[in-house]
């Protein structure tokens, strides 16, 4: 596998293209928006300055890497002659259907298509292409370039070859890949997202503060930052969306957004992404002050 593209110029679309890059994949990175493909490319510029600075690459590497990267507003031109297709579209299952609907009928049968969905059915999304046995669930960690796990998510009729060409790959890419099966949340969220949701409402119900929160899930639990500060990370919203679809996959009540998430996410306060949520993050992520409807 040589070349691969990535659909989603967003937070994690710019990872993975990234990732691939770096790792000398001839990366299609594919985006509506040409302000958000040249904006990924800054991300991924300036992510890659960081690792200069650090002396993990060289200049030429990431001369290298960016020369990989070749960025397209048309779908069908960026599919073409592709192995793989990623998609890292916003967590949203009527758009990701609508997408690997269109995937389908633009790429030759032979090409993987791979999500990064972290709460969506693998087999649902595959029950709209001509291929099942060839879509599969790679869920990248944030940020990608650093994070070292791949959750592999196996559809109901995702083949063996399919599976292991995809962990392979995963670690080709310098990441650890875990092979899990197609249940709500897969491994990852339904673990994580229930406890972001009880800092939530043990916020909501006054027990303690944002920071104090934080703090005893960073000092007495050893998590490298608290769960409302990765919330503000991954995005309210998008919390929000995996909830749901672990309510509606369970339908265990236990899986229920907190009412406070849910309003937070009405207004607009979605984390890092909209400037504030239960931090305050105007001034950039080094300076952490609680969102003034906490204090």
């Amino acid at each position: 596998m040589e070349k691969v593209a990535v659909i989603g110029a967003g937070t994690m679309g710019n990872g993975i293209a990234h990732t691939f890059a770096q790792s000398g994949y001839k990366v299609n990175l594919i985006d509506i928006s040409q302000q958000s493909l040249d904006r990924a490319l800054a991300t991924i510029s300036k992510n890659l300055d960081r690792m200069v600075a650090k002396e993990k690459i060289t200049e030429a590497d990431k001369a290298n890497t960016l020369a990989n990267i070749t960025t397209y507003t048309d779908t069908i031109p960026g599919v073409e002659g592709v192995e793989l297709v990623v998609e890292a579209a916003t967590e949203n299952v009527d758009l990701k259907l609508k997408i690997f609907k269109a995937l389908s009928d633009a790429t030759h049968d032979n090409v993987i298509l791979a999500t990064n969905t972290s709460s969506i059915s693998i087999t649902q999304i595959a029950a709209v292409t001509n291929r099942p046995e060839k879509v599969i669930g790679m869920h990248f960690m944030n940020p990608v370039p650093v994070m070292k796990l791949v959750e592999i998510i196996r559809g109901y009729s995702t083949s063996d070859e399919t599976t292991k060409l995809i962990m392979e790959t995963s670690k080709n890419l310098g990441k650890v890949p875990v092979e899990v099966n197609d249940y709500p949340g897969f491994v990852a969220n339904r673990i994580l997202m229930p406890m972001i949701n009880e800092a939530i409402i043990t916020l909501f119900e006054g027990v303690a503060g944002v920071e104090e929160i934080d703090t005893v899930m960073k000092l007495g639990m050893a998590h490298p930052m608290g769960p409302l500060q990765l919330a503000d990370f991954i995005g309210l919203d998008v919390c929000l969306s995996i909830l749901n679809v672990l309510h509606d996959g369970f339908g265990n009540p236990k899986y229920a957004p907190c009412p406070l998430l849910v309003n937070m996410v009405t207004a607009g306060k979605l984390g890092v992404k909209s400037g504030e949520g239960f931090y305050s993050w105007t001034h950039g992520t080094k300076d952490l002050i609680v969102s003034n409807q906490f204090k």
